[in-house]
């Protein structure tokens, strides 16, 4: 990931699974066993049918997997 896409990512708020795969890019099931297992961060139910994450956990996840890259 470049630090323009970083920069894009609001600092806080809510991003549904399509905006989180915009910036984190694994697949949709990739990322559900992620958040099962516990290696991304836990979603956050905004109504019966909408989930979502906090933009700061999708930040601290792709900053902490940079800092261990380099």
């Amino acid at each position: 990931m470049n630090m323009t896409t970083l920069t894009q990512l609001p600092s806080t708020g809510f991003l549904r699974l399509h905006q989180v795969l915009e910036y984190y890019p694994v697949s949709r099931s990739t990322w559900w066993a992620g958040v099962k297992s516990g290696r991304y961060p836990q979603s956050v139910k905004l109504g019966p049918r909408m989930t979502a994450w906090k933009a700061e956990d999708i930040r601290a996840l792709i900053e902490s997997q940079n800092f261990n890259k380099g």
